[in-house]
């Protein structure tokens, strides 16, 4: 395939892209992220003191109520910032080219938000032998909702910057091959999925689903010159996921109800292959509408 856009969006890359600095960078990300972490449970120790760190730390392990689940979003803010001070620090560039333009950006998001809420729309209507049931009050929900989706909206952009926007550009900016640039970032994204304690047997499942949601991403950051399709994919794959519909468990607590199955069970493993299924459709449609807008 052929991304003419890719290589304005890696301009600011090849001013310095030595692997040492993406390495560094990395180990930045990282420990940026662990202080997001630390941030996050010393405001826990603010409002509700020493003692509630024990409560509260086991709500965000099981993410099943939804103060809990909007904690473990809020985690995410350190993986946001992590990419950027790398960007600044060792890369020499402005925070805003991990983004690519700023209006392509934001019209790409909206883009792939709206085929999102259609191609979504349709899958609801197709047959399952899985029921869904009510997890929260209408009105409850409701009240979360916007710090819901800003919860979202940060954890979806925070992966985006990481892995299409930062990782991606430094890697393109050092080797030509997409084995590289699009395949190593994807395996990566991946594997932060693999939760054999949670998933059971379906655990390799949710892995190929995730690094082919990653693979796609890619695909439509190099295509666009921006991470806005990607991150709008991925915000409202995450906001059905974690808003509308949860499985019974973890990251459950914020959504308006709840198919009544762990991520373990093996009755799930036909849905999880209709939504990669629905996500190869979903970036193919993407990908077109982009190429017109």
């Amino acid at each position: 395939m052929q991304y003419p856009a890719h290589s304005a969006f890696l301009a600011p890359a090849r001013r310095y892209p030595q692997l040492w600095r993406l390495l560094l960078g990395l180990l930045l990300c990282a420990a940026i992220y662990g202080l997001g972490i630390a941030v996050v449970f010393a405001a826990i120790v603010v409002f509700s003191g020493p003692q509630g760190i024990e409560h509260w730390a086991t709500q965000m392990v099981e993410a099943t109520g939804p103060t809990g689940t909007l904690l473990v979003l809020a985690t995410f803010v350190g993986m946001a910032i992590g990419p950027m001070l790398a960007a600044v620090i060792l890369h020499r560039r402005g925070v805003w080219s991990l983004f690519g333009p700023l209006p392509r950006t934001l019209r790409h998001f909206g883009l792939a938000l709206l085929v999102c809420a259609l191609v979504y729309g349709a899958s609801f209507l197709l047959p399952t032998d899985i029921r869904i049931e009510p997890a929260m009050e209408r009105a409850l929900w409701l009240s979360f909702l916007p710090m819901a989706f800003l919860g979202v909206l940060l954890q979806t952009g925070a992966e985006e910057l990481l892995f299409r926007g930062y990782l991606q550009q430094q890697l393109a900016a050092r080797f030509r091959s997409p084995l590289w640039w699009m395949v190593l970032p994807s395996l990566l994204f991946a594997s932060l999925h693999y939760q054999p304690e949670v998933m059971g047997d379906n655990a390799l499942y949710i892995v190929a689903a995730a690094g082919l949601f990653g693979l796609l991403a890619a695909d439509l950051t190099a295509k666009t010159g921006s991470i806005g399709a990607a991150w709008g994919f991925h915000f409202a794959n995450n906001v059905v996921a974690i808003l509308i519909v949860a499985l019974d468990g973890p990251l459950s607590g914020l959504a308006l109800y709840t198919a009544p199955v762990s991520a373990a069970a093996a009755e799930i493993r036909p849905l999880i292959l209709l939504d990669m299924a629905t996500t190869v459709v979903t970036w193919l449609i993407i990908r077109t509408a982009v190429s017109r807008a």
